[in-house]
């Protein structure tokens, strides 16, 4: 079950909400249900060939470095 991001178009409230089947979402803070979905990063790590490991920054504090891991640059 994905967890979606939105905004509402009636507060500007952005949230994040659980969505099982067909429901659909409302805010949270004034219970519109006109909201828009939102296009979310996502950070996530995979394993190359020989262990080698590459990975998403999108999200973090870094602008991107050549270190394989966050403890690497000391962010």
């Amino acid at each position: 079950m994905p967890i979606y991001e939105y905004c509402c178009e009636q507060c500007g409230k952005k949230f994040e909400t659980l969505i099982r089947g067909k429901e659909e979402a409302a805010c949270p803070d004034c219970g519109s249900a006109s909201v828009r979905r939102l296009l979310s990063t996502c950070g996530f790590v995979s394993k190359g060939s020989g262990g080698e490991t590459l990975g998403s920054t999108a999200g973090s504090s870094c602008g991107g470095c050549a270190a394989s891991s966050c403890s690497g640059c000391g962010v």
